[in-house]
């Protein structure tokens, strides 16, 4: 008899922690119903054979060393078969060679009958209703109101000789060759051929133009992707703006002809130059997104990559009219310390990368303690991107959009069972996260 108790303890206590762990079926549905702003990603244009798009991201992954990727993002992860399923009526549960032959054939049927719609159908298939993208620039197929633009502006903070910067990793060769080359097409499509002589004129003719244009063009926000380039640390704030001015001036009129600048200089004009970038998007109604957190490459410097190492941009009173996103909410060992950050008024994050770098339960984790904080500045966002053809944007973007949106749903059951909110809440702060803030911080609201 004592035996059969046991057991039957056991067993409800099994069930009592598996019906926690899971989210609430109800709050769940309503959740996957919500048309959702995809605050960052990184689409692909369409192509034609022999093509190649080489501008869905300033700083490409592909060419750097190999490194090995998260259990989440690897190709056996499951949620690929279901995407499969999900989007191209894949009828197999596995990955064998024959059967993904047949996947890759229906998928290129469904784009062969879409032609240049693929795009807005693979939204239609993620519920989602506008989709910010990361790119150098829009491409066939990306169009608005679906598809929104946001450039890379790091190019702009490094107008002198980049061969010292260069030398510290292998990855940071490449991406600061990307950026001066991103600088010169910046540069050509202004109207500016050569270096102006004065830091005056390159803020002038090089940096407010270049951010007017891509105003101009749709650009609905502006991205840095700094700390694959530098650390997050631009400074503390300038006391005296005529003596931080000084300093940026000499160091460009010494360097802009040539020479290697001093790494501190170098560092006091890149510091001068993002507050400007900063101000004049401001000024333009741009939001600021910034990668935080991990990153690509087994060189990357984790350090550098800490939100907390922001502060004294986002306590800057001079930058108080320009809002910052801080994309992938410091994925990794940060996430915590970007809760606290968002209590600045001026302060968004988002959970993109987050998505398919970790899986769904430890996502929700991350959201739940953000929502606990200031549910108003939390974003959605899956960091979609080009793949290989089996496990292409597409199917990233079904992958991550499903963790994203069952991790909230989890996060929500968990603050409901705790009493925190009612269930009204929790709908009301799905909609928010999904939708709502995003809509308001870019001012899509009716």
């Amino acid at each position: 008899m004592l035996k059969s108790l046991c057991l039957a303890t056991v067993l409800i206590t099994l069930v009592a922690v598996s019906q926690a762990q899971n989210a609430d079926p109800e709050l769940l549905a309503e959740i996957m119903k919500i048309k959702a702003i995809d605050n960052h990603s990184h689409p692909p244009k369409l192509v034609n054979p022999g093509e190649k798009d080489d501008e869905f991201d300033a700083l490409p992954c592909d060419p750097l060393e190999p490194s090995v990727p998260t259990t989440t993002s690897r190709p056996e992860n499951p949620q690929y078969i279901q995407a499969w399923k999900a989007l191209y009526n894949y009828p197999y549960n596995d990955n064998a060679p024959e059967h993904v032959k047949e996947l890759l054939q229906a998928r290129n049927k469904v784009i062969q009958q879409q032609g240049d719609n693929f795009p807005n159908w693979v939204l239609d298939q993620l519920g989602i209703e506008t989709e910010l993208a990361n790119r150098i620039a829009m491409g066939r197929g990306l169009r608005p109101p679906r598809f929104r633009w946001v450039p890379f502006d790091d190019a702009l903070l490094f107008p002198l000789k980049n061969s010292d910067l260069q030398s510290e990793s292998p990855d940071r060769q490449f991406f600061f060759s990307r950026e001066t080359d991103l600088l010169r097409r910046y540069m050509h499509e202004v109207n500016v051929e050569a270096m102006p002589r004065t830091l005056q004129d390159y803020t002038a003719k090089v940096i407010t133009p270049t951010l007017e244009l891509q105003k101009k063009d749709g650009a609905v926000a502006i991205k840095f992707e700094a700390a694959y380039l530098r650390s997050l640390d631009f400074g503390p704030v300038p006391p005296k703006t005529a003596a931080d001015l000084a300093e940026a001036r000499t160091a460009y009129s010494r360097f802009v002809n040539g020479g290697i600048p001093p790494r501190a200089e170098y560092t006091a004009l890149q510091n001068y130059l993002f507050r400007y970038v900063a101000r004049e998007a401001g000024r333009l109604g741009l939001p600021v997104h910034f990668h935080t957190g991990g990153g690509c490459g087994t060189y990357f410097d984790l350090a550098g990559s800490n939100p907390v190492l922001l502060d004294s941009v986002l306590n800057d009173p001079s930058l108080r009219n320009t809002k910052f996103v801080l994309l992938h909410g410091g994925a990794g060992p940060f996430t915590k310390y970007v809760a606290y950050l968002l209590m600045k008024p001026n302060v968004y994050a988002d959970f993109s990368e987050q998505t398919w770098l970790i899986p769904t339960r430890a996502l929700s984790q991350v959201i739940r303690y953000w929502l606990e904080w200031y549910p108003e500045k939390v974003l959605f966002g899956t960091d979609l991107y080009p793949n290989t053809p089996e496990i292409d944007w597409d199917v990233i973007g079904w992958q991550t959009t499903h963790s994203g949106r069952e991790a909230l749903a989890m996060a929500l059951t968990r603050m409901m069972e705790d009493h925190e909110i009612t269930r009204e809440r929790a709908i009301q702060i799905a909609h928010m996260v999904l939708h709502d803030n995003a809509a308001k911080l870019y001012g899509w609201t009716k």
